[in-house]
């Protein structure tokens, strides 16, 4: 199976950022990827994304090609259908502040887990697991994703709870 081609997106409205909030949902932010470049009125992070686009399927990773008889079997093994990561660029354009809560912007080898944006005319708020917080003050939206390199297969699917009833 060839990998995914790479997403290109561009958001102007609120409509548009929810396609990127759902395009980047459990996506991994490494605290150390994200830059607010104030005289640019910029801001930018780069985020181990999961490709959900792709849905199911693909061939799973051959084994190896030939085993001996120290060797674990893997004829047994569970075919697993093959899913795609890949790293993304976000850039939000006309940002006028960044606030954050529960976020040490010093612990720069922190990851953070994204759980979704919410989006409103002047403002981006990027939520977090554990109550962590980015908000960006906008004076309008304008906002681009694009997938860098080639993406890379996985067998691990994000899971998320019910929420108790």
């Amino acid at each position: 199976m060839s990998s995914p081609r790479p997403l290109k997106l561009r958001a102007r409205d609120v409509a548009d950022m929810d396609v990127i909030a759902a395009v980047l949902q459990d996506a991994l932010v490494p605290l150390r990827d994200v830059a607010w470049l104030k005289r640019e009125k910029r801001f930018v992070l780069v985020a181990n994304r999961f490709m959900w686009e792709q849905g199911e399927g693909g061939e799973p990773e051959p084994g190896p090609p030939e085993a001996t008889a120290d060797d674990a079997s893997f004829e047994d093994a569970e075919a697993r259908p093959t899913r795609w990561r890949c790293n993304a660029a976000l850039v939000v354009e006309k940002v006028r502040a960044v606030r954050t809560q529960g976020v040490d912007l010093g612990a720069r080898d922190q990851f953070l887990n994204l759980l979704t944006i919410a989006s409103e005319p002047k403002r981006i708020t990027l939520y977090f697991s554990e109550g962590a917080r980015l908000r960006l003050d906008v004076s309008e939206i304008r906002c681009h994703l694009t997938d860098l390199g080639e993406p890379w297969p996985t067998w691990s699917v994000p899971q998320h709870e019910e929420a108790g009833v």
